[in-house]
């Protein structure tokens, strides 16, 4: 989507939910984020936010709550069911306003229906409410009628799985990944019999899950990034950055590095933990060596999304690698070039044998700094 359609789409919200709603209110945006409140009560406000990456709508928004209620990351991970659609943002939007409701017990507020409607094709204002409505009505009723079938084909698809179950799974994935997942599956099998099995049902799941969508997006297909399993382990992934922003740096960078070393990509390394999706994934890059671009010693990233603090089990991984591509970019990552490599890689593996005093990052609007990042041996 064009930067000027998706600015269309959250003035339209905004025309809807200003400063002063009664019950959702639009606090501030960009075209990379939304911050809004959801009044529960008159003194009980939720704060809640949404990262949009470069790639939306392919890759769906990013939700997160400053909130450690479990109800609330249950919410925002029923968000993933809405996944189709141009105006991806709105009908996320509606979904959380309506579970939210629900959630607390209040009745649904009728503006929510709004966000059904067409964007309009001229500035958002008082033009929407008066002569627009005749001339769109019959659009309208088509795209609530397309809208309606989508839902449909989404609720009625438990019913299907008995008859066509498999197909609807590995719908939309290539071979050679429909063999590497059962080959997981083989593994885990096999695993099981033997007494060692490794990691959780829970997150074990989640894993194929993850991998399961990302065979089947566009953003792998067409090579932005592509992802391996270290040593077949669903717990450690590979992941590379093959295309960065046409327009900055780091993508000039990565231009000169496949001249001198063969070499066009980011190498990111991903590794879970026994409670993932409640935990986040741990993140560094291995290769190129990186300055900027929020990239810490060792190549570890200061992300608030990557902290327990920021994270959210609603989050995909599809977005995660997104957006720290996005984030890469917006940090001004450089490429360091003739940096020697090994010699990161020891100081990284030696670093995580020390005890880490204090290492925490904070964070504004748009500047995250890495307050201390000092390690010092244990006592």
């Amino acid at each position: 989507m064009s930067v000027s359609g998706l600015k269309a789409e959250l003035k339209f919200l905004e025309s809807i939910f200003d400063p002063n709603h009664e019950r959702f209110r639009i606090i501030d945006w960009k075209p990379d984020e939304l911050s809004c409140q959801f009044n529960v009560t008159g003194e009980k406000l939720l704060i809640i936010h949404c990262n949009i990456t470069e790639s939306y709508p392919s890759t769906p928004p990013i939700w997160f709550v400053d909130s450690d209620d479990p109800s609330l990351a249950q919410v925002l991970e029923r968000l993933e069911d809405v996944r189709k659609g141009s105006t991806l943002l709105l009908q996320q939007l509606k979904k959380l306003i309506c579970d939210l409701c629900r959630l607390y017990n209040l009745p649904q507020h009728p503006d929510v229906e709004m966000l059904d409607q067409p964007l309009p094709a001229g500035p958002v204002g008082q033009d929407r409410k008066h002569g627009t409505e005749e001339v769109t009505s019959e659009e309208e009723d088509e795209e609530e009628m397309g809208e309606d079938i989508e839902d449909l084909d989404h609720y009625e698809m438990k019913e299907e799985e008995p008859v066509d179950g498999k197909k609807s799974e590995d719908d939309g994935i290539e071979k050679e990944n429909l063999a590497i997942l059962e080959k997981i599956r083989k593994n885990q099998r096999q695993d099981h019999l033997n007494g060692a099995v490794s990691g959780s049902v829970q997150a074990s799941d989640r894993l194929m899950k993850e991998l399961r969508e990302i065979y089947r997006s566009q953003s792998y297909k067409t090579g932005i990034y592509s992802v391996e399993l270290v040593n077949d382990s669903l717990y450690e992934w590979h992941v590379k950055l093959r295309t960065v922003d046409p327009d900055s740096p780091l993508h000039s960078d990565l231009q000169v590095l496949k001249e001198k070393e063969g070499m066009d990509y980011i190498l990111l390394n991903f590794s879970y933990k026994d409670n993932f999706p409640f935990d986040p994934p741990f993140v560094r890059v291995v290769s190129p060596v990186l300055s900027g671009g929020y990239v810490l010693g060792g190549g570890a990233l200061c992300m608030e999304l990557l902290t327990k603090q920021g994270w959210s089990s609603a989050y995909s991984i599809e977005s995660v690698i997104m957006q720290i591509n996005a984030t890469l970019v917006k940090g001004k990552a450089r490429v360091q070039f003739g940096a020697n490599k090994v010699s990161e890689e020891a100081s990284f593996k030696k670093k995580k044998k020390k005890k880490k005093c204090v290492h925490y990052c904070t964070f504004s609007s748009d500047i995250m700094v890495d307050s201390h990042s000092e390690l010092c041996e244990p006592k």
